[in-house]
């Protein structure tokens, strides 16, 4: 039977949190960086404790006034301690609710940085591997991501964007870029499902490539964040696909 992950940026103050926690199967937490506090970090895992949904740090560039998405100029230490406190955040309030902390997602300009520079993806999941061993890692798929999550031995979460328009080499066209961000909710279904059943994206030039993401997101902060997502959860039901956190791929 074929199963997909469905998760959610969670913890960015959209007001959305537990309605898309009744939906998803996977929650990455904002944990003080770009949004996220102790209070709503701590009523997330305490939900995802009760529902079941898998629980993961959603650490980001400490700049919550520009939402994380502007990339920031610093010492490669300094921005290393923000991830740090980022993590020992959400890791101590997930020891104190008692939510094994499942993997690491960076956010916004953070990830996307580390799509496209090896090295620096490197040196980050090197940092946070270092925090905890155990931990995997939510990849963008195609991406220096996971080349670097290979390199440095991390479990690994492929995962691709409901919401997100692709560029034919398999990254996202930047937010800046007319059509970045997708509307048509019937487009994004249908990409959630080639997705699912083909492992196939369709870039803007409406060229395909090749997919072995089995995570996909659904960013909270979209306008009719909850229907779309229970749209798309309902739409993959029905074809048959089971909704699930499945495993990460355990490093060679």
């Amino acid at each position: 039977m074929t199963s997909i992950d469905l998760n959610a940026d969670l913890g960015e103050g959209m007001g959305t949190d537990d309605d898309l926690l009744q939906i998803v199967s996977s929650a990455s937490i904002a944990c003080g960086g770009h949004a996220g506090d102790a209070p709503t970090i701590r009523h997330i895992l305490k939900v995802c404790k009760a529902r079941g949904v898998r629980a993961g740090a959603h650490p980001g560039y400490a700049d919550p006034k520009r939402f994380g998405r502007f990339r920031v100029v610093m010492p490669l230490d300094q921005l290393l301690g923000q991830i740090r406190s980022q993590l020992f955040l959400v890791r101590f309030i997930a020891d104190e609710v008692g939510v094994p902390l499942a993997y690491v997602k960076l956010h916004g300009a953070l990830a996307n940085q580390t799509a496209e520079e090896l090295a620096f993806a490197v040196g980050i999941f090197a940092t946070i591997q270092a925090m905890d061993p155990h931990v995997a890692v939510l990849a963008l798929d195609n991406s220096q991501q996971v080349r670097a999550a290979k390199a440095v031995g991390m479990p690994l979460i492929r995962e691709a964007y409901a919401d997100r328009a692709y560029s034919p080499d398999g990254l996202l066209v930047p937010r800046g870029q007319p059509g970045a961000v997708l509307h048509d909710t019937e487009m994004m279904i249908e990409r959630c499902l080639r997705l699912a059943k083909d492992g196939e994206i369709v870039a803007t030039d409406g060229s395909v490539f090749k997919s072995t993401a089995r995570s996909i997101c659904l960013h909270g902060d979209t306008p009719g964040a909850v229907d779309l997502a229970r749209d798309i959860r309902d739409a993959l039901e029905s074809d048959g696909i089971t909704i699930a956190a499945d495993a990460p791929e355990l490093p060679v």
